[in-house]
């Protein structure tokens, strides 16, 4: 991009901020990202239009403009990974309105908390390609639910190369081992299977278009000794209190590997430790970048003239420096999750998420995970009017 460019970019992305941005916001506003677009992660697919871990959410959200696909993965019975958001399938399929399975409904401790439902350790794979995926969030379309299957990892990546061969752009997967301390209790341990569905798609290596993601932190110091692939460690949390500070409580108060280790140092921490000096630094020691859930990075508080459910009664806070502490590390940054619902926003962005990916692309971000890709790529097309013509 010549200098001219680069000027003209910045200044439409100051003017598009200050014309889109409520008057709160725009005092949280910062320099423009200099280097780089971010990437945009389809979470679960285009999981805001059709059922998610589907192959037509993820074809949905490559067409959608989408660089990366993200699969959660979990164990069949028979050890092979396919995609769902979580070992209890009981939100996401129709399981439950299969008569042949309804023995199989069950209790049982996930992380430490009890979780009711049919878990995909318990089927087989022809099994589990009898089911149908659902859309798991009411407000969400509905009219989808029973007609796609739940894929395995090996035909996301496949789908991934065809699509890449389609449009000529590089479509990678960003795959994420779902409760690994889990799946090695019940003997069905993730981390082997994964890296030889890399191997066998000639994606086991660095350069890949792959990154893997976990909660858990001995999961992904394992597969850094087996694999070159860039690893993400996650930051969870679990709610945000009056005055912007991250709250904790299982199970999204630290790594259940922690929990579970015995160890009183580790479990003495919360999922904040990461995202200090001394957290990042020893991120650095196994991983390459973060993914940390956006509260992290822009807080938001209590709004006392708030109105409307969820994000929607609340105003941001000024951004913190995770991104800078994190970069100083050369550690990537992506976060999670944008979405488009009004009650999922807070007040200053106007009911537009448009405002939101601006505010985190200016931040610096280096990628984001939408179930919305198309506006999270219209966001970003705001970044280089050069795209535009």
């Amino acid at each position: 991009m010549s200098p001219s460019s680069r000027v003209l970019r910045h200044l439409l992305i100051l003017l598009a901020g200050t014309a889109m941005l409520a008057p709160s916001a725009q005092a949280f506003w910062h320099t423009p990202k200099p280097t780089g677009d971010p990437l945009v992660i389809g979470h679960r697919g285009a999981s805001g239009y059709l059922p998610e871990h589907t192959l037509e959410a993820y074809a949905l959200a490559i067409k959608q403009g989408a660089d990366y696909i993200e699969p959660d993965l979990v164990s069949t019975k028979d050890g092979v990974l396919i995609a769902r958001h979580e070992p209890n399938m009981i939100a996401t399929t129709d399981v439950a309105d299969r008569p042949e399975f309804a023995s199989r409904k069950k209790t049982v401790m996930v992380d430490g908390v009890p979780d009711t439902g049919f878990f995909a350790g318990d089927f087989t794979l022809a099994e589990i390609k009898t089911l149908r995926a659902k859309q798991a969030f009411g407000e969400r379309p509905q009219r989808f639910n029973g007609r796609f299957k739940i894929p395995t990892l090996d035909e996301v990546i496949d789908l991934a190369k065809r699509k890449t061969r389609q449009t000529g752009r590089t479509i990678g997967i960003y795959p994420e081992t779902k409760h690994p301390t889990f799946h090695q209790q019940i003997g069905l341990p993730l981390e082997a299977k994964l890296v030889a569905s890399l191997k066998r798609a000639g994606w086991n290596r660095r350069n890949a278009p792959v990154f893997i993601q976990s909660f858990e932190q001995g999961n992904l110091k394992q597969l850094n000794r087996v694999t070159d692939v860039r690893l993400v460690q996650l930051v969870d949390g679990d709610d945000v209190a009056d005055d912007g500070t991250i709250t904790y409580a299982p199970p999204f108060d630290r790594p259940y590997d922690w929990t579970a280790s015995g160890d009183p140092v580790l479990q003495a921490r919360t999922f904040g430790y990461f995202t200090t000096n001394a957290g990042l630094d020893e991120i650095r020691t196994y991983a390459d970048g973060i993914g940390p859930w956006k509260r992290y990075i822009v807080p938001t508080l209590k709004n006392p003239l708030g109105t409307g459910p969820g994000e929607a009664a609340r105003k941001l806070a000024p951004p913190t420096d995770l991104i800078q502490r994190a970069h100083a590390r050369r550690l990537l940054v992506h976060t999670w999750t944008f979405r488009n619902e009004q009650r999922r926003l807070p007040a200053d962005y106007g009911g537009d998420p448009i405002n939101e990916y601006l505010q985190f692309y200016e931040l610096g971000i280096d990628g984001v995970f939408s179930d919305f890709p198309n506006t999270a790529v219209a966001a970003r097309d705001l970044l280089d009017p050069d795209a535009l013509l």
